[in-house]
């Protein structure tokens, strides 16, 4: 089974945390390379397009991204 992946994005705002699980970017490896690799190589692009699916499903960011986020990688077996 090939693992899957997940971004989970930080951020501050004045005096709040936010903490966002975007899905799985394994559809979206193919823009940046063939494989989950090339994905994780990419992290930043590959985020920007799972914010863009993330709220064309409806869903919104609690607050707006500011200059002061990270994001790391969660791996799962399906």
């Amino acid at each position: 089974m090939k693992p899957q992946y997940s971004i989970v994005i930080q951020w501050s705002q004045e005096d709040k945390k936010y903490i966002v699980s975007l899905p799985e970017f394994g559809p979206y490896a193919h823009t940046h390379g063939n494989t989950y690799a090339d994905a994780l190589n990419n992290g930043e692009e590959v985020m920007e397009l799972l914010i863009e699916d993330y709220q064309a499903q409806g869903k919104r960011l609690p607050e707006p991204l500011t200059t002061n986020f990270s994001f790391r990688f969660v791996q799962s077996l399906p």
